[in-house]
């Protein structure tokens, strides 16, 4: 798995780094925002991307 195309997914309720995916930044210039199960919420929250 390369690098440079990994990006960590944080929970916006307890603000964890649950999941880490790979994002194309030539074609989606804008942070990711995907709807997750959070381990730590027990529930489905919205996970954001980050730096």
């Amino acid at each position: 798995m390369s690098q440079d195309n990994l990006i960590n997914l944080e929970c916006t309720v307890c603000h964890n780094l649950n999941y880490q995916t790979r994002k194309n930044k030539k074609n989606t210039k804008e942070r990711l925002q995907l709807q997750k199960f959070c381990k730590h919420c027990k529930k489905k929250t919205l996970h954001k991307e980050t730096k």
